[in-house]
């Protein structure tokens, strides 16, 4: 399947289901706080997490707080961020208290941020952070979720495990065109969510990394505005993944199938 053949002609898409009413757009933040929380798990990422953080803090010109979350109070990250944080404003270690795991960390991150958007990404260096202003804009906009997308017109997936790639883009693909999901990613975790669409959605998954999928066909069926940008997603290239297929690959089903269910509830529309 090809991404292009969708169709899309504009680098920026905003979606949004046909029967959703539309979105009041969300305010900015008050002078001195955040526009944006960043939430980016880590485990003993140490030094190669510093390439990562600079370079968000580069190409980012919103004002952020950058909630670097972390398991245990040794974890080899936590030294590196202390360390930056007097060079990267907004930069904080975040101590994960709801339990060890990549989903906890995000949920504990979650709960802690100040702004109105939430924006979650990875510690390996495999997103694109030019693409984060273009989300937050979006957000602002009325957008409950931005997807990052790799296979909409302009999107691209470099590298990584060939069966994974497979998986992950026939499950976009086949959720956006059969499914009713606006976006064409929905598997991809680099998303922005606005605070009012979190503080209404009760996090539900299990294992980890299925979580975007989740509050991505939860967005659908609740009749919520969504968005997307396209983006190059590129393998990390130090350390190691904790992205298990086998063990998660239930988790993502269970959302699979309750988009499906969802829209045949919703009498196809």
């Amino acid at each position: 399947m090809d991404a292009d053949a969708a169709g899309r002609d504009l680098p920026l898409v905003d979606a949004m289901p046909s029967e959703a009413s539309a979105a009041a757009p969300g305010g900015s933040a008050p002078p001195g706080d955040p526009a944006l929380t960043v939430v980016m798990p880590v485990w003993n990422e140490g030094e190669r997490v510093v390439p990562t953080l600079r370079a968000f803090a580069a190409a980012v010109r919103a004002p952020f707080e950058l909630l670097v979350v972390h398991d245990m109070p040794d974890d080899t990250t936590v030294p590196v961020v202390e360390r930056l944080a007097a060079e990267i404003p907004g930069l904080r270690a975040h101590r994960n208290d709801l339990g060890k795991g990549v989903l906890n960390a995000m949920r504990s991150g979650i709960a802690a941020a100040r702004a109105p958007y939430v924006l979650v990404t990875m510690a390996d260096g495999s997103d694109e952070y030019g693409d984060v202003d273009a989300m937050l804009a979006l957000a602002r906009g009325g957008a409950d979720v931005v997807a990052a997308s790799r296979y909409v017109r302009g999107g691209r997936q470099l590298g990584g495990p060939p069966l994974k790639r497979l998986i992950s883009r026939t499950a976009g693909l086949t959720l956006h065109w059969f499914a009713g999901v606006p976006v064409h990613d929905a598997t991809n975790n680099f998303k922005l969510y606005s605070r009012r669409f979190l503080d209404a959605t009760p996090i539900e998954s299990e294992a980890g990394f299925e979580l975007a999928l989740e509050l991505t066909i939860k967005a659908t069926l609740q009749g919520r505005r969504l968005a997307e940008v396209p983006t190059t997603w590129r393998d990390r290239t130090g350390g190691e993944s904790r992205f298990r297929l086998r063990k998660w690959l239930p988790h993502y089903l269970r959302w699979y199938r309750a988009a499906f269910t969802g829209r045949l509830r919703r009498g196809g529309r």
